[in-house]
């Protein structure tokens, strides 16, 4: 590389690393502040606090975060730039404009790498204890708002509740179903409750209806209490309100298996998060072509009129993220699908940005 290269990576690096650490300091003193009276209360020890905590505090939110900051510092450091007619003196001694690019991708394909490696690696693992420590002291760890919960037990087994109490571990409106190996239905169980004995590791069934379904006749049972071992976790009931955060690039491919095998519904949320997490490293490509074609051009307005065009752009990127992923949660879009568009829809702007560019 030349030294123009590293003048450029240095600043980018630079910017972005100052920037990012400005805005997670600010975080941590907001956060601590908001839950000071909870770590007295509950007298969360120092150690934790420190390393348990905001020491994992700081790799979730700076990744968070990157895709913006990177788009800001680029915007700043380049207008910087431009007003100062480094770029015109660059490309006024023969660099060509995509020359001068190189820089710029090689910083964003480093920033974009390591995201993808804390996204699927790091920042689970450090999530588990971050987010241990909040529902030790902060809050409650188990909610579970479902209803009409749909299970596939095995491959001809099908379990249904209209609601599940993960505190007290017990659902309503229980049924059970069982086909045969031609989708004849041969068992139905009926409950009012189904609950979960930790002292026998059994399922608890009360005022069940149950019937046995022959070729030639029915048996029909019932009853007030029945103890049966059925093929569901009560884990399976408690929703972990950032569970999908938890877990690696190879759990979350298991989570997913496992809940498509079950036929619930929440299958799509965890392949959302997979999907993000390839998509959000590409973001940081794109953003940095962005702001490098808004911000080489030397305006009126400066580094102030960059940032506010910059920060629109990027707020609209969020946006978009967003309503995408909404229309993926409701099950009308592909997970993959809604979690690409908008880099590609960005894509096709920073590839019209860079054509109109000064050259």
């Amino acid at each position: 590389m030349k030294k123009i290269d590293l003048y450029i990576i240095k600043k980018f690096l630079g910017t972005f690393f100052f920037s990012i650490a400005l805005i997670i300091a600010i975080s941590i003193v907001f956060d601590f502040s908001e839950n000071v009276d909870e770590f007295i209360e509950k007298k969360a020890p120092t150690e934790a606090i420190i390393f348990d905590y905001y020491l994992n505090f700081i790799p979730h939110f700076a990744n968070l975060f990157s895709p913006l900051f990177i788009f800001i510092s680029v915007i700043f450091f380049t207008s910087k730039m431009a007003s100062n007619t480094e770029i015109i003196a660059i490309l006024a001694s023969g660099v060509s404009f995509n020359r001068l690019l190189r820089p710029y991708f090689i910083a964003s394909l480093f920033l974009g790498i390591l995201s993808y490696y804390l996204n699927n690696f790091l920042i689970p693992e450090s999530n588990k204890e971050r987010i241990e420590f909040r529902y030790t002291y902060i809050k409650n760890p188990i909610r579970n708002k479902d209803r009409n919960i749909h299970l596939k037990l095995n491959s001809n087994s099908y379990a249904y509740m209209e609601s599940y109490n993960a505190s007290r571990d017990i659902g309503s409106k229980f049924s059970l179903e069982r086909f045969d190996d031609e989708g004849k239905l041969r068992y139905k169980l009926l409950a009012d409750f189904v609950r979960w004995d930790s002292s026998k590791n059994k399922w608890t069934i009360q005022n069940y209806y149950e019937r046995h379904i022959y070729d030639d006749h029915e048996d029909i049972k019932r009853g007030y209490t029945l103890d049966t071992t059925l093929q569901m976790k009560v884990k399976d009931f408690e929703r972990w309100g950032e569970e999908k955060e938890m877990l690696n690039y190879w759990e979350l491919n298991a989570k997913i298996a496992e809940e498509e095998f079950q036929g619930d519904r929440h299958a799509v949320i965890f392949k959302i998060e997979k999907y993000k997490r390839q998509a959000f490293p590409f973001a940081s490509v794109v953003l940095t072509f962005i702001g490098v074609a808004i911000a080489s051009r030397r305006v009126r307005g400066g580094i102030g009129l960059h940032l506010a065009f910059g920060l629109g752009l990027s707020f609209t990127y969020i946006l978009f993220m967003k309503v995408s992923q909404t229309f993926s949660t409701n099950g009308s879009l592909d997970p993959m699908i809604a979690m690409w568009i908008p880099n590609v829809v960005f894509g096709f702007i920073a590839l019209y940005l860079l054509r109109k560019a000064p050259k």
